[in-house]
């Protein structure tokens, strides 16, 4: 192939730039807001009451790092692949390979979740319902409209997104909690404590990723944003907090209405609390809330995890047939396609906290990543040698906090989840072995690590 050719090729491979910060707002919370609808509560079974609102906060300290490392590295590189591109750029083959792979089943194992979630909160209005038509039916669906394109799919995700927010907090009106003295909530009676003390706070970490995970996603959409440097940012950091307020209310509701050993083993925590009210009124909005919280995260995660892999594919860490980009519609939409099935897969096992807990293992492991990158990427490029659209301030305090409370993350999950946890090492062992042994003679090597060099200075000591 020719110079010119392969110019043309990889412009035909670029993915509409059609995003502002509300489809980056939209794209980070819709995809974490099911973790408010489910999966946190297994918190409380790991840590007690206060264990699972420490796991919280601790939790959303690990994050708010994340999100200022993320977003200043994220901001100067307009690629899909989030901190796969990333990890392309400053670590290399390998370690992207690794990084994509990551990512990928960080979101597909969300998805799955998200599927799972839907069939149980469908057959608890009617056992005699069969969820798994309207499982398939809902994912097909999603994943057309991502086929279709990004924008409509993430202003949808926009609007579903704010309406499922909105429900917890009639939720949480509906308790009077303003009112002392005609409140229902019975934060006094229904939570256990600390059962476990402090151990039981560190076990509790893994679940408290759920109240978060994925809003570090909004990278992934870098290419396809108006203004990277502007979209990326505002969205990302105005998620955050978005997430801090939901997950606080959430816990409070959820915990004053359920008692805490119920609350530790539901699968749909916040319609079980709006049960508990016996409001119908508010039983049938918290029900629209949970299908609409699944949707946008599903939508969300169908867009992320095929930009991880389309990103891969474009730069020929796998087979190439996936790197093609509709000509009518701009999307990845081979990626599309090829993830569905395996996301329905997993999905229908029906082992929720093991489907979660892989979705987590994968994104600790990335953020152990982003903390090395960030310490490198200061070293390679000082603020002097390249315009940032944001800069993470208190370098490096937010980097050393994101290594040492994922750290503490990992050692939490052995706790209770070392079966899984080494399993998935193996697994990640053995596909870089793969890579290594097979795919590295197929990568084009020169092309990937030149990448770099056509929109970034020479790298200081290199």
């Amino acid at each position: 192939m020719t110079d010119s050719a392969t110019f043309q090729y990889k412009e035909e491979q670029h993915l509409s730039k059609v995003l502002g910060p509300m489809h980056i707002w939209a794209l980070g919370v819709g995809i974490v807001l099911v973790g408010e609808f489910m999966g946190w509560n297994f918190t409380v079974a790991k840590g007690g009451s206060l264990g699972a609102i420490i796991a919280c906060w601790v939790i959303g300290i690990l994050y708010i790092s994340l999100v200022m490392i993320n977003t200043e590295i994220g901001s100067v590189i307009p690629e899909a692949g989030g901190q796969y591109a990333m990890a392309k750029y400053l670590l290399g083959p390998l370690a992207a390979f690794n990084v994509g792979l990551m990512l990928v089943f960080e979101y597909v194992m969300l998805e799955a979740a998200d599927a799972l979630v839907v069939g149980a909160i469908l057959q608890s209005v009617n056992p005699a319902i069969q969820s798994l038509p309207y499982v398939i039916l809902t994912l097909l669906l999603l994943t057309y409209l991502n086929y279709r394109g990004v924008y409509a799919t993430l202003t949808l995700n926009f609007f579903i997104t704010a309406i499922a927010f909105v429900t917890i907090f009639v939720l949480l009106f509906s308790t009077y909690f303003y009112i002392p003295s005609q409140t229902i909530l019975r934060l006094s009676e229904l939570t256990n404590g600390l059962p476990y003390g402090w151990i039981g706070v560190v076990a509790a970490l893994q679940f408290g990723i759920w109240f978060f995970l994925g809003i570090e996603g909004t990278a992934l959409a870098a290419e396809e944003c108006r203004s990277t440097a502007r979209s990326l940012p505002m969205g990302t950091l105005i998620g955050m907090v978005t997430l801090l307020v939901g997950a606080t209310v959430t816990w409070f509701v959820c915990s004053g209405l359920v008692e805490a050993g119920t609350l530790g083993g539901s699968v749909y925590p916040l319609y079980e609390a709006a049960l508990s009210t016996k409001m119908s009124g508010v039983i049938v909005v918290m029900f629209i809330g949970t299908i609409l919280a699944c949707m946008a995260s599903a939508n969300g995660c169908i867009n992320d995890a095929s930009r991880a892999w389309f990103s891969m594919s474009r730069d020929t860490l796998i087979p190439s047939a996936f790197s093609a980009v509709h000509p009518k519609y701009k999307t990845p939409y081979r990626a599309i396609l090829f993830l569905l099935p395996i996301s329905m897969a997993f999905g229908f096992t029906g082992l929720l906290d093991q489907v979660i807990t892989f979705s987590i293992l994968s994104a600790l492991l990335v953020y152990l990543f982003m903390a090395y990158m960030m310490f490198k990427f200061r070293k390679m490029y000082p603020m002097d040698a390249i315009e940032r659209g944001y800069v993470a301030p208190w370098h490096p305090f937010p980097a050393i906090i994101l290594l040492v409370l994922t750290l503490t993350t990992l050692a939490g999950m052995y706790f209770g989840y070392w079966v899984n946890l080494l399993a998935g090492l193996l697994f990640y062992f053995l596909a870089s072995f793969w890579f290594t042994l097979h795919r590295y003679k197929f990568v084009d090597t020169k092309a990937f690590l030149k990448a770099g060099t056509t929109r970034w200075p020479r790298p200081r000591g290199y």
